[in-house]
């Protein structure tokens, strides 16, 4: 009998162990395929001239520089917000938060408002940050924006990597004699560097892929704005993905959709990387 149940097992996990190496195989295909797709549709419509230039009606131009700058600006006034906020409000609720019942409320409603559809946020952004505020179409209503709809996903991923951390840590920080705060940023934090990172990329695939809140708050302008113009109100500008929606849906230009599309593949790559490296030196410091 003890034989035949093992038997029985090893099949069981020989089965298992197919089922999971197809499941990953035909991930990996699909998405070599999608991105294959993309890459060969679009790099042979990338150019310089594509790059470095702004659209014009008048000298028949097409260009997305102003919209590449968009999307960095929009991407930097969301995490400037999103991060201190998301971060410091993870820590709150599993460090100093004593009230269990209302931790597991504000967690539920985390999780439901990251389900929330990016259209509502940006009919809600429109209403608040533009109207109420008075702030206007533009790029910081946009981040504003952008920052409320990302900020569950921040909390909710820094808090599940904080309740990773083992609990000697702690301990063993308190017991040498450091205070609550210190032991957080000394030997938390660092523990649980990851789990914020993740929470960064995934804040960032998000705002790199949105189009839908920006059509409502940061408008569609197409002018090549400063730095310092791009945080005042009123400000307007459309980020790639609204330029790649515009193309694709009113003009029906597909080939400069997809170059669109390629330049957004490679921007996110780019800022992943640099994430995940800053990670890593951040950890060989407190190592240090």
């Amino acid at each position: 009998m003890n034989e035949n149940n093992s038997k029985s097992r090893k099949i069981k996990g020989i089965f298992i162990n197919i089922i999971v190496g197809l499941s990953v195989l035909i991930i990996c295909l699909l998405l070599a395929g999608l991105i294959g797709f993309i890459l060969v549709r679009g790099v042979p419509y990338i150019t310089i001239k594509l790059l470095t230039t702004k659209p014009s009606l008048i000298n028949d131009t097409i260009g997305i520089l102003p919209n590449i700058l968009n999307t960095l600006y929009i991407i930097v006034i969301t995490l400037v917000i999103v991060l201190p906020l998301g971060v410091g409000s993870a820590v709150y609720l599993n460090e100093y938060a004593k009230n269990k019942r209302a931790v597991k409320v504000i967690e539920l409603a985390a999780e439901t408002l990251s389900g929330i559809p990016s259209v509502i946020y940006g009919l809600v952004g429109m209403l608040i940050f533009v109207q109420f505020f008075g702030m206007g179409t533009g790029l910081l209503a946009g981040g504003l924006t952008l920052a409320v709809m990302t900020l569950p996903t921040i909390i909710r991923t820094t808090q599940e990597s904080l309740k990773t951390v083992p609990d000697g840590y702690r301990e063993g920080a308190l017991a040498l004699g450091a205070g609550k705060w210190h032991m957080i940023r000394t030997a938390v934090l660092p523990s649980a560097l990851d789990g914020i990172v993740t929470g960064c990329i995934l804040a960032v695939g998000r705002v790199v892929g949105e189009s839908a809140a920006l059509l409502f708050t940061a408008g569609m302008a197409n002018e090549i704005l400063s730095p310092m113009e791009s945080i005042m109100p009123g400000k307007a500008g459309s980020t790639l993905t609204v330029a790649l929606y515009m193309y694709a849906k009113e003009r029906g230009e597909f080939e400069i959709a997809f170059a669109i599309a390629a330049i957004l593949l490679v921007i996110t790559f780019v800022i992943n990387l640099c994430a995940k490296l800053a990670a890593k030196k951040l950890k060989r410091r407190r190592e240090l």
